[in-house]
């Protein structure tokens, strides 16, 4: 991957002589929720009075809890003394000695306590080394004038962390840290430019793995700023508006205070995570970014992202990551760590099966399911538990699974975490096989894994660092982890981790973990059937910390979350579709380009169609921004309604709410025939195969046969109570839709001799709906039929059954195009609200769409993009994957109402309220 945590810690592990003094301290060094005030230059004075009397020079650094001495000399250990075994804090001779000898004693601070850890000495990561009893350590400030207000900070401090309730502990040193916030305001000193303009300032924290560090963010017209209150670990952090590609609202400890910013499109890491105090900070802060950024797209939906991964254009790994940083997981929280499944099953192997499915672990069930008999025992135990139930004692995710993950390039953040300790050397992430089947056999342990797994950086499995992690029962040292034996080498296991994830396998069986994870499996009913169901404390809403008020509850709730983990937002509440496979194309490959040929056969112009491939289909969808108006002819009084052009090529029919049908000759550029067949509004026509009769809508509530070759009409279908808006054709049957709400299937049964005798039509179904259909499209291969109502419902009908298949609120008004891809695995509408929504045809879940400012009245796509027509008149060109417009093109000089294409997709031929028709041809 690009960025990983590994980077992210960069700068906090440090060892070896060479490295720079300020490097050695970290926010790691304090506890957690602990924050990090003030520093003084100071010396440490040992032996203070005697023959031996020896300073040390450093930094002395205040904190909420504890005060941290940093020596300048590397071969002496970090100091830290926790506030609440402070006995006494004074000013040097208060604490037994005269004010007469303290005042001697310039700038000097005296602490006795019961116990002292001592850190990093000769720069070197290991557990902290504890030493107890009673001592006292002299700290002597260089700037003396400051002794009295460090002491009161200290004395203040020091009350807080005496407390007998953590709660009041917590309020108390807030109130301290909220005065200080108060007291002190953004530096606007450190802009840029003198010209920017100061926008909002507001008080915030910047939020990193197991740390939040207090100041005030600040933005500008052009610059988003985050100023640390202690000026750790530099006095300023900021980053351009113009350089912001994502941003995202976080949940953090449970509550809708975070703002994760990105200066990338994929990476795994962001560039800076801020909370905020309160909501409405946030919140504007998120709205002024949004509104900075190109098209105003600031978050993009989990469904969107679907659409790509579903077509090929995301990978399995990239589609996982967007769904964990849309889901609030983020690398800065342990608590919702990005979470990646365990793929493989098979670590005993010499050789890695990828065309096993024996090889794969089962996607459908959580980790805690993929064992039966230990499923039994835990279910027999939530069967016997009160409310609230839960099946799992322990998250897939939490902080210290992570941690177990990554500790040989996280070894500080494992110490801040288990209290200056490293895991006993037996329950280590030693081995690969090992963890796998503790996560398969033991009692309480069902966690995932982590990105990284996929990743293509493999510190995390080796111990460069040199660690002393502690030795194992056996004797033998904890060093890199243990492969298993179909990896050559730590990168070798990377790549076929990798190669896995990416299978046919995975890709076909994806879909059903992340309904567990990420999807409808995730609670409620379906996750008791999965068993998928966590302690109620992991959940997004299952607990309202604003509604606890007793303070010691609250802290221990948010203690319990940080340690125990969190369940990610939940993303679908529908089966998440599956991916788009060969296996799976070619159930669903149609034999001709899309519905549209089914109803008006084309020519093949200069080519045979032997000669289409689906490749010159792409190439000319790939070109189609090239598209230019070649001719163009008014032949109508009113708007064009529908298109229907000859096999030949020659002739092309048109209907308009003029009433009238017309047969215009491409070659000669002239009108041939006009047809009425009554005074009210055609809405659109088809030709039969054979090219011999032309069939038409009618708003008088009939479908018109007009013979071709006799030049009369030779049917009428008067099948509805209202005006018909459209009609497919396909396989002897006819399909009319109605604004008497209805969609009806009628059995055609042709004439042998055009014109001989009147077609025998049988009513073989009727789809009911609630209000008008406006429009109908049909699948390649005439099993599935779309309709899109005045109220905006798009219904997906299997034709075999005459049933609904799903039923989907898509837009805001009338649906004004429907149509199947090519593949039939999605339903793309448009609708008078402007919007272009895809939906899978499969679960019937929305996974895309598209907002224009005006509506998109007709269309035409090839599964990834789409040619449009405007109420405006322009043809829009869309990359429905890329999530915008490619190109606009002038037309019509009003709305575009309906459009053609022929098979090789380089011919377009287009309607519209301007009464005109235009031919327009691919340039490539």
């Amino acid at each position: 991957m690009a960025r990983n945590m590994h980077q992210a810690f960069a700068g906090a592990t440090v060892v070896g002589e060479t490295q720079h003094r300020r490097e050695r301290f970290s926010l790691l060094l304090l506890n957690l929720e602990e924050y990090y005030f003030e520093q003084h230059t100071a010396n440490h004075i040992q032996h203070k009075g005697s023959q031996n009397e020896r300073k040390i020079r450093g930094s002395l650094k205040i904190c909420s809890k504890s005060v941290i001495f940093e020596p300048d000399a590397i071969s002496q250990p970090i100091i830290k003394i926790p506030l609440r075994d402070c006995i006494k804090i004074g000013k040097h001779g208060e604490n037994g000695a005269s004010r007469h000898f303290a005042k001697a004693i310039s700038g000097g601070i005296s602490l006795i306590f019961s116990q002292v850890y001592f850190i990093k000495e000769h720069n070197i990561v290991a557990p902290y080394k504890i030493e107890r009893g009673t001592m006292e350590y002299v700290f002597e400030l260089d700037v003396s004038g400051k002794v009295e207000d460090v002491v009161e900070t200290l004395l203040q401090l020091h009350r807080a962390s005496c407390l007998d309730k953590l709660g009041d502990q917590t309020a108390m040193i807030t109130a301290i840290l909220q005065s200080r916030l108060a007291r002190t305001s953004f530096d606007k000193n450190r802009f840029q430019s003198v010209s920017e303009k100061l926008h909002m300032e507001c008080k915030a924290e910047m939020v990193t793995p197991l740390v939040t560090n207090p100041g005030h963010a600040c933005i500008t017209d052009t610059t988003l700023y985050f100023q640390p209150l202690n000026g750790y670990p530099k006095p300023m952090v900021q980053i351009t508006l113009h350089d912001i590609r994502r941003i995202y609202k976080r949940r953090h400890g449970l509550m809708p205070l975070g703002l994760e910013v990105f200066c990338t499109e994929d990476d795994l890491c962001s560039d800076v995570y801020l909370k905020f105090y309160e909501r409405q900070d946030r919140d504007d802060l998120y709205f002024y970014i949004a509104t900075y950024l190109e098209h105003h797209v600031a978050e993009r939906t989990a469904e969107g992202y679907t659409l790509q991964w579903q077509r090929g254009l995301l990978s399995n790994y990239q589609y996982l990551l967007h769904l964990n940083t849309l889901a609030d997981r983020s690398c800065n929280d342990l608590s919702q760590y990005p979470v990646f499944p365990w793929i493989v099953s098979d670590y005993s192997s010499s050789e890695l099966d990828l065309s096993n499915p024996g090889t794969f672990r089962d996607l459908s069930k959580p980790v805690g399911a993929l064992n039966k008999e230990r499923l039994e025992r835990l279910l027999t135990r939530y069967q016997e538990m009160p409310e609230p139930k839960f099946m799992y004692g322990s998250h897939y995710s939490s902080p210290g699974y992570v941690l177990f993950y990554l500790v040989r390039i996280a070894p500080e953040y494992m110490l801040c975490l288990q209290n200056g300790r490293f895991d006993n050397a037996d329950r280590m992430f030693n081995s690969i096989a090992e963890t796998w089947k503790n996560c398969l056999d033991g009692a309480t342990d069902f966690k995932e894994l982590i990105p990284e797994f996929y990743g293509d950086d493999v510190s995390f499995l080796v111990n460069s660092l040199k660690l002393d992690l502690g030795k194992r029962q056996g004797g033998q040292m904890v060093d890199d982890v243990e492969l298993p034996p179909w990896a050559r080498s730590p990168e070798d296991f990377l790549q076929k981790s990798r190669d896995a994830l990416e299978s046919d396998y995975v890709s076909e069986h994806l879909h059903e973990w992340i309904d567990l994870v990420f999807g409808y499996k995730q609670k409620g009913r379906d996750a008791v059937g999965a068993h998928n169901v966590f302690h109620p404390l992991t959940y997004e809403g299952g607990v309202d910390l604003n509604s606890t008020e007793d303070p010691d509850e609250k802290v221990a709730m948010l203690t319990q979350i940080l340690e125990f983990g969190q369940t990610p937002k939940q993303l679908f509440v529908t089966p998440h579709p599956r991916r788009i496979t060969p296996k799976f194309k070619r159930l669903f490959q149609p034999s001709s380009y899309n519905a549209s040929t089914a109803d008006s056969p084309v020519s093949p112009g200069e080519e045979s169609f032997e000669d289409l491939t689906e490749e010159s289909r792409t190439l000319a969808w790939s070109n189609i921004t090239r598209l230019q108006l070649h001719e163009q002819h008014k032949i109508h009084k009113e708007a064009v309604t529908g298109i229907a052009v000859s096999r030949s090529g020659s002739s092309v029919f048109t209907t308009s709410q003029d009433s009238t049908l017309k047969m215009f000759s491409k070659e000669s550029k002239m009108l041939q025939r006009s047809i009425s067949f009554s005074n009210m509004a055609l809405s659109s026509c088809l030709l039969l195969p054979g090219d011999a009769t032309v069939v038409s809508s009618s708003w008088d509530n009939n479908v018109y046969f007009y013979s071709i070759a006799f030049g009369r009409r030779q049917d009428t279908l008067m099948g509805h109570d209202d005006a018909v808006s459209k009609i497919c054709w396909h396989d002897n049957r006819l399909y009319s839709a109605s604004w008497d709400s209805t969609v009806k299937v009628w059995s055609g049964v042709p004439a042998e001799m055009p014109g001989s005798r009147r077609h025998q039509f049988d009513l073989l179904a009727e789809l009911e709906h609630d209000v008008s259909v406006d429009t109908i499209s049909l699948s390649a291969a005439s099993t599935l039929l779309v309709s899109g109502t005045k109220e905006g419902t798009v219904t997906i009908w299997d034709l075999t059954a005459a049933t609904i298949l799903h039923q989907i609120p898509c837009h805001s008004g009338t649906v004004c195009d429907t149509a199947f891809s090519p593949d039939s695995r999605h339903v793309l509408s448009a609708g008078e609200d402007g919007c272009l929504n895809v939906v899978d045809v499969q679960t019937g879940m929305l996974i895309s769409s598209l907002t224009s400012d005006e509506p998109q009245r007709c269309f035409l796509w090839d599964g990834n993009s789409v040619l449009s027509g405007s109420q405006s008149g322009e043809l829009l060109v869309w990359d429905l994957l890329g999530g915008k417009i490619r190109e606009r093109i002038q037309g019509h000089t009003g709305a575009v109402t309906c459009m053609w294409m022929n098979e090789q997709c380089s011919r377009v031929i287009t309607g519209g309220e301007d009464r005109q028709i235009m031919f327009w041809k691919l340039q490539c």
